[in-house]
């Protein structure tokens, strides 16, 4: 690490702290040379993850649009900001153990309604219906009757 002050590179660190829940390391850092005392932080590199949507485009991964579309599906539900952001943290997790630099948008898809059908049904239907894009009545009772199937097999 070179000096900002003066530009040697002969430096100790003088004390390292874990921030931002174990995902970087601040250090203090005092120059041989100087004696000039400076901060530098310490992140693991993440290769940035693209999104293959429905048409074969790849675009970045926006973590936002997962917690805009939870979020709204559990609008007037009890889920709190939370247990919301805990849900989009294990969405991440899996999807970049299961696929890497490039997840199909029908993989995200399937990870939020199958932790949303965990957490809150209404909640589970209300994100099914938009991401099915349902046109038909019957099409919505079948995804109902599929969801109280598996709740009468799990009693």
């Amino acid at each position: 690490m070179r000096c900002p002050q003066c530009g040697g590179d002969e430096d100790k660190v003088v004390d390292s702290r874990v921030i931002r829940e174990g995902r970087a390391v601040r250090r203090r850092r005092e120059c041989e040379t100087c004696g000039t005392r400076y901060t530098t932080y310490e992140y693991v590199e993440v290769k940035p993850t693209l999104v293959i949507k429905r048409d074969g485009r790849r675009l970045p991964y926006d973590r936002a649009k997962i917690m805009a579309g939870i979020t709204k599906a559990c609008v007037k539900r009890p889920a709190t900001l939370e247990q919301i952001e805990t849900m989009v943290e294990e969405i991440e997790h899996q999807l970049v153990a299961q696929h890497a630099q490039e997840v199909p948008t029908q993989a995200i898809g399937r990870a939020v309604m199958d932790r949303l059908r965990r957490f809150d049904e209404v909640a589970y239907v209300r994100y099914a219906s938009v991401y099915h894009s349902f046109n038909r009545l019957d099409e919505f009772l079948a995804l109902l009757h599929s969801l109280q199937a598996a709740k009468d097999e799990a009693t």
